[in-house]
Parts: structure tokens; C-alpha cells; sequence
């Protein structure tokens, strides 16, 4: 389990394959921590491509460190700008999902030599509103992620997923209730206050939105906006899985996420 300093906090990450190879690095979804990507990566590594995959969990969840709430997305797309500059990583394919989708957006914003092309996975250039954000950090501040947890799990998983008897469901049930509370309503407060709008409107490069049928938290309808904000993206719609379709679809999500990466 590598960890590294990077702007001031221990991180945990995965960096596998050849280190001179292209690189793809994947940023985690608010409440999960990097193990969401396991299924689509094996997908790829099975594949054989001459391709390095970076993963880590950012601040506040998995085994990274935890700093007081509230947090920016500035402290997020730092985080991810400085693990990617100490691994020596340019020109690679940023792939985030919902809070990561914005984080990836970020480093564009910030620094595009390290961006090739980007896939935007359930995420938006502005996800929710100020009040919908404040009720949720009030609420899980003051009774834990515990009194939010059936309403983020119909959002993340589609009715058919979340089964009693499906050990996976009940494992990232798991996951999410395990995070910390800093990191769940720090990040939370990114979210609120984090409007990419401009940089979706600048970003010039290949880039590839993918969103669940069953997305309830950054539905379809809402991503369009997005995808007509980037000039000359790819939108594509994945029949069936809810907010996580690298858990509920990872077949479909690794078919995509490769045909975008050979037409580089």
C-alpha cells in the first residue's frame, strides 16, 4: 500500500504498470475511496495495453488523511496536481467521477500540460445547490452519514443492485458509512461552493461523458448540460446502473473508456 506526501497530506495511491507508459488516473467519487475502479481496471489490465493506472484516495477518504471540514475543490485539485508532478506524470487521461469528474475539470483549469483528455464519469460543472449541501453537512454533522444512508444508496444503485443478499452492495454500504465525517462533509462543502462552468466552456481537448440510466444524483438530463458546455465531447449514456456504473456496469464502463482511448 504506497503512500506519499503531497501538498501537505499523506495520500494513498496505486500506480501500476510501466511508469514510462501513458497514463490514465482515475479520481474516486464523494463517500467511496479508490477500490470503486478494481473492476474496471482488471477489465484493462486483461486487455494487456502499454498503459500506467494511477488511483488514490483523495483527501478525507480511504487511508488519506483527513483534515478538518470544510475543504475547497482548490484543496482537491491541488492534491491531484501535486501527487500526478512527484510521480512524474504528463499528458495522461484524467478520469474522475461525480466529485472527481469536477476535481479532473480542475486540473485542466489549473494545469492542462499534465491533461491529454478527459472522461467525465456522473458529474457536472456544477453539481447541487448551496442549500441542498448545507442541509446535508447539518445533517450528517450532527447524526452521521448513517441518517443519510438510504437516500445516497438509492442515488448511487439502481433498485435492482440493492439487494440484501448482494454482498457487493452491502460492502460498498460499508464503504461509504466508513468514511470520515470531515471528509464526507468537507468535500460536501467543495461541492457547494465549486461552480466550473468557464472551465467546461475552455476545455478544448478530447473528452468523453459517461452517466448512469439510473444516475440520481447527476441524472442524465443534468449531464447534457455539461456535454453542451464542452465543445466536441462524447456523451454517452450507460443502460441500467444508478451514480457508480464502474461498480454496477464495469464491463460496459472499461468497453467505453477503452474505444475513447484508442481514438487518441
Amino acid at each position: 500500500m504506497p503512500f506519499i506526501h503531497a501538498n501537505d497530506i499523506t495520500i494513498h495511491y496505486s500506480d501500476e504498470g510501466d511508469t514510462s507508459a501513458p497514463a490514465i488516473v482515475f479520481s474516486n467519487s464523494l463517500g467511496t475511496d479508490f477500490r470503486i475502479w478494481d473492476a474496471v481496471i482488471a477489465q484493462l489490465n486483461s486487455l494487456k495495453l502499454n498503459t500506467r493506472f494511477i488511483r488514490y484516495d483523495k483527501r478525507g477518504h480511504g487511508l488519506s488523511d483527513a483534515t478538518p471540514q470544510p475543504y475547497s475543490m482548490d484543496q482537491h485539485v491541488d492534491d491531484l496536481i501535486s501527487l500526478l508532478d512527484i510521480l512524474n506524470v504528463k499528458d495522461a487521461v484524467l478520469v474522475g467521477l461525480s466529485v472527481g469528474g469536477m476535481i479532473v475539470q480542475g486540473v485542466y483549469g489549473k494545469r492542462p500540460d499534465l491533461v491529454r483528455a478527459l472522461v467525465l464519469s456522473d458529474t457536472g460543472h456544477k453539481i447541487g445547490e448551496a442549500s441542498m449541501w448545507n442541509d446535508r453537512i447539518n445533517a450528517v454533522n450532527d447524526g452521521g452519514i448513517e441518517v443519510l444512508e438510504t437516500s445516497i444508496l438509492e442515488r448511487w444503485f439502481s433498485e435492482s443492485y440493492r439487494k440484501a443478499d448482494n454482498p457487493d452492495f452491502l460492502g460498498y454500504r460499508n464503504m461509504l458509512l466508513r468514511t470520515p465525517l470531515d471528509g464526507y462533509c468537507g468535500t460536501s462543502a467543495a461541492l457547494r461552493d465549486a461552480d466550473y462552468t468557464e472551465i467546461a466552456k475552455s476545455i478544448s481537448i478530447p473528452t468523453m461523458l459517461l452517466v448512469g440510466s439510473n444516475d440520481g444524483s447527476t441524472p442524465p438530463e443534468m449531464m447534457a448540460i455539461t456535454h453542451e458546455l464542452i465543445a466536441n465531447s462524447r456523451f454517452e449514456i450507460i443502460d441500467g446502473p444508478g451514480h457508480l456504473p464502474c461498480i454496477e456496469a464495469p464491463d460496459e464502463t472499461a468497453r467505453l473508456l477503452l474505444d475513447f482511448y484508442k481514438g487518441l
